[in-house]
């Protein structure tokens, strides 16, 4: 994949073209960053995901069924708060899931690093051995050296476990995604991380830097359609990266530093609903993508049940098995939504084989470009929930679209395992963030919106502020 895209006479024409329509959102945007008292990055409110002009019909409101699922709003907001979060919140605690294999370091395919992020919260710490349980307490795994990192000296979340033990990772095949760009079997590279230990959160990962990613996945590998579009496969691969997006925004909003001089976290609402919340079709996107990867999840019920999940604790490796029967046989998921997404209406017809070889082309450099974030921490979760996003799409199309009744049928690396099932988490609390807080969120927006238009002579100063920005 080049970075040719879009010319530059061509986003000139786009930005002359869409200049005062966005200035009218921006005048909106700024009064409310003027008039709030929270403490936020207004820089994030242009950085605006508009590369993809898919146009979606929503009215804000989510009632009825998710758009090319099977399943309503209502009853995934319940299933997920009463059953799925819930088993997902203890289940990525476990030992197996806890720990992620990752190359974090390595070449940009696509242009020069140009410099990663340094702010404290961008980096990818180790931790101390002695914070570690026993089974994990190995020889270290070649990594950078620590004078290569800015660690967050004396805070757990700053921390990474990159020790492997053999008898937690047994019993895996090492097996290529044609899904994915990943190369788990390079281990020499890789290193084991603590997602518990790095969270999903601000870092401070802003500017052309981060921009230039979403604009290279959406402009170059993001199928545009029309509201008279009649592929669903090109709707499909769209819908999944505009719903793993608003997920990322929605984690970021949620857990956001406030003030760096206090170190005080907490949510930014601006941005919740700048980036998410005023956009119904990227939350309707979130939950499509929610449901697309249960989907995968119970498709695999078979495997997944069978699978060793051996860290050496015996003890947690038999929660670790509960807990994901109870997720796989949840009689309520059973029987409100048995089939949260119908894989097998896809790639029908004489174009169905070339059509899927090019969207696989495309997810292809989507995981590749993970490999260009210029944040550790972020690159980290990129590349997890890119290739979450990867295995589901592996367990749904490429192994025919019957029901998996065999597991040997399947096979999955340990890593892609772990992957699938912290993505799911992901999805999953982002969705019960918007079922949680999204309408009071949106109201106490909206009511400061009113306020700030009530007053002609501030709105006119930003009006000016706002085309002077165009």
């Amino acid at each position: 994949m080049g970075r040719g895209g879009i010319k530059e006479e061509e986003s000139g024409k786009k930005r002359r073209t869409w200049r005062w329509p966005l200035a009218t959102l921006v005048v909106v945007f700024l009064a409310v960053a003027v008039s709030s008292r929270t403490n936020s990055n207004v820089g994030f409110f242009f950085s605006d995901r508009n590369s993809c002009s898919c146009s979606l019909q929503g009215t804000g409101k989510y009632k009825g069924m998710v758009e090319d699922c099977c399943c309503d709003y209502e009853t995934v907001d319940n299933l997920n708060s009463e059953v799925l979060n819930p088993l997902l919140q203890d289940l990525v605690t476990t030992p197996f899931f806890r720990y992620y294999k990752v190359k974090l370091w390595c070449d940009c395919p696509f242009w020069p690093d140009d410099g990663m992020c340094r702010l404290r919260d961008c980096s990818v710490c180790e931790c101390p051995e002695n914070e570690f349980p026993e089974p994990f307490k190995k020889p270290f795994v070649p990594g950078l050296p620590s004078d290569d990192l800015m660690c967050q000296e004396g805070k757990p979340q700053g921390a990474v476990d990159r020790t492997i033990d053999n008898r937690a990772f047994r019993g895996w095949v090492e097996t290529k995604n044609p899904w994915t760009h990943d190369d788990d079997t390079d281990s020499g590279e890789m290193t084991y991380v603590n997602l518990q230990l790095n969270p999903e959160r601000y870092t401070g990962y802003t500017g052309p830097s981060a921009r230039r990613i979403w604009d290279s996945i959406y402009s170059e590998n993001c199928p545009k359609y029309s509201s008279g579009e009649t592929c669903p496969e090109k709707k499909v691969l769209y819908k999944l990266i505009s719903g793993l997006h608003s997920s990322i925004s929605m984690h970021i909003a949620a857990h956001y530093l406030l003030d760096e001089s206090s170190n005080q976290w907490g949510q930014n609402i601006e941005l919740m609903y700048d980036r998410i919340l005023r956009h119904p079709d990227r939350v309707r996107n979130m939950y499509f993508t929610y449901l697309f990867v249960l989907r995968a999840v119970t498709k695999a019920t078979a495997y997944l049940e069978q699978a060793e999940y051996d860290t050496g604790n015996h003890a947690e490796d038999l929660k670790t098995q509960s807990l994901i029967k109870q997720l796989l046989y949840s009689p309520k998921l059973q029987t409100a939504c048995p089939v949260p997404f119908d894989e097998a209406k896809l790639w029908q017809g004489q174009s169905g084989p070339e059509l899927k070889q090019q969207i696989q082309k495309q997810f292809r450099n989507i995981s590749a470009l993970m490999d260009c974030v210029g944040c550790e921490k972020c690159r980290l979760w990129g590349k997890l929930q890119v290739q979450g996003l990867g295995t589901a799409l592996k367990i749904l199309f490429s192994v025919g679209n019957q029901d998996i009744g065999d597991h040997h049928t399947l096979q999955l690396q340990r890593n892609e395992v772990i992957a699938l099932v912290n993505l799911l988490n992901r999805l999953s609390e982002s969705v019960k963030m918007v079922h949680d807080m999204g309408s009071d969120v949106e109201r106490l927006m909206e009511d400061q919106i009113a306020k700030v238009s009530a007053k002609p002579g501030r709105l006119r100063r930003i009006w000016d502020l706002a085309v002077s920005f165009w």
